[in-house]
């Protein structure tokens, strides 16, 4: 490539970037104005810029004005943004404060995870029921079923955090008690859906094994590494070079989610990992571990490029005249997907010692599935587990479920402030 060509690549790759980021940012603050998370704006308008692209210019002015080197140019700069941010969201559950225990927590984890991973096979048997192909797609039909499960069990702390501290409600036991289980249902769904994209290649329990070896030893390594990084030397070296410490920490995401991808596992494992080895605590001199600090660094960028990501995920997936819009199934989806978490968070709720209404507000804010869903759809598409139809179906869940949380919460209490506090757990000790 000659210089004239290679400024004109880096140009285009430049504006794509700009424009990606420019739309996200008024889908942020189109949220913001309608009272609903950010997330939400940007990813629904970074899913509609494809349609609406194709719908304005056509196929050809679309490929004319994204071709495809560029294009895959800024997949990966947005792809590198979702990695990054998930280093500070699992530092984020590493590192959280909330401190719920016993018997209400167990239960409110098997409601909220145990019946939306049953609905969700079941609604995985109809599309392969339905022989509808364009929902079906060529995944081994243990990847399609665990796949699906687990969209419908995941719940997005980061973003539930953030309704629940905007409301400034996280002192009470119901939010909590959805925090922390959240955290544990999470950490359960990012180990499934490894299986799930094993599952693909058809090597059967073998594949399962290793898979299951690589995380244990993964896991394992992320522990030393964590005790290494909270030593006296590893916090002096951070505190006194924070930028450097943030971007070792960087590199470190990107080549362990690189090598997790070569070894068959999801590359989103390789970055959680490093998230969870970056201490939170302080050195024995009882100050503050500037590690803390280098994550939150990372997920800033990581945060920033994000909706890059979503806004090419519309451009190349939506943005083809061949994918249909699948009515139905988003509506089976949509009503499958509420049904199971909030009827499974209540129930949790319920047998966990929690009043009517308090388990009710449970399963309302384990609906909440926002980016951590969104992510999981992306590796579920990128493996050819989801089709295009079936992505878009889940994906219009995951925004529909997330928006709902707030109002719906508010609906069932009017007063929080006054009321959640008195709302007690009887079997919390």
């Amino acid at each position: 490539m000659e210089l004239g060509d290679a400024v004109l690549w880096f140009g285009h790759v430049a504006a794509i970037l700009l424009v990606s980021m420019g739309v996200a940012f008024v889908g942020g603050r189109l949220a913001r104005v309608l009272g609903q998370p950010v997330v939400i704006g940007e990813v629904g308008v970074g899913l509609l810029a494809g349609p609406a692209l194709l719908a304005v210019g056509g196929p050809e002015f679309t490929a004319a004005l994204l071709p495809p080197g560029p294009l895959d140019a800024v997949r990966a700069v947005g792809h590198a943004g979702l990695l990054l941010f998930l280093v500070g969201v699992a530092h984020e559950l590493r590192a959280g404060s909330i401190t719920v225990h016993g018997r209400s927590l167990w239960w409110a984890v098997a409601g909220s995870l145990g019946l939306p991973l049953v609905v969700g096979c079941l609604l995985a048997g109809w599309i392969i029921w339905s022989g509808d192909a364009e929902l079906r797609g060529p995944a081994p039909d243990p990847a399609l079923v665990l796949l699906v499960a687990i969209s419908l069990a995941v719940t997005a702390v980061p973003v539930l955090s953030r309704i629940l501290t905007d409301r400034e409600i996280m002192h009470t036991v119901v939010a909590r008690l959805s925090v922390a289980s959240a955290v544990i249902i999470d950490a359960v769904a990012w180990i499934l859906l490894s299986v799930a994209i094993g599952l693909t290649e058809g090597e059967g329990t073998g594949k399962v094994a290793a898979l299951a070896a690589l995380a244990v030893g993964g896991g394992a390594a992320a522990v030393l590494a964590h005790r290494e990084l909270a030593r006296d030397g590893a916090v002096g070296f951070g505190r006194r070079f924070p930028r450097l410490a943030a971007t070792l920490a960087a590199a470190c995401a990107l080549g362990a989610s690189a090598a997790m991808g070569q070894w068959g596992m999801t590359d989103i494992f390789g970055a959680l990992l490093v998230g969870f080895a970056l201490p939170a605590g302080g050195n024995s001199a009882g100050e503050g571990s500037p590690w803390g600090e280098a994550a939150h660094r990372v997920a800033r960028v990581g945060r920033m490029l994000v909706p890059v990501f979503f806004v090419v995920v519309g451009v190349t997936v939506f943005a083809v005249p061949s994918v249909t819009f699948p009515w139905m199934a988003i509506g089976v989806v949509t009503v499958a997907g509420i049904l199971a978490k909030v009827g499974g968070g209540y129930l949790g709720g319920r047998l966990g010692g929690l009043s009517h209404r308090a388990g009710l507000q449970l399963g309302v804010l384990m609906n909440t599935r926002g980016l951590t869903e969104l992510v999981v759809l992306q590796a579920g598409y990128t493996a050819r587990i989801l089709t295009a139809p079936l992505f878009l179906a889940l994906a219009v869940m995951t925004l529909v479920t997330t928006a709902m949380t707030g109002p719906l919460y508010a609906l069932l209490d009017r007063s929080v402030r006054s009321a959640a506090p008195a709302t007690v757990l009887k079997g919390s000790r």
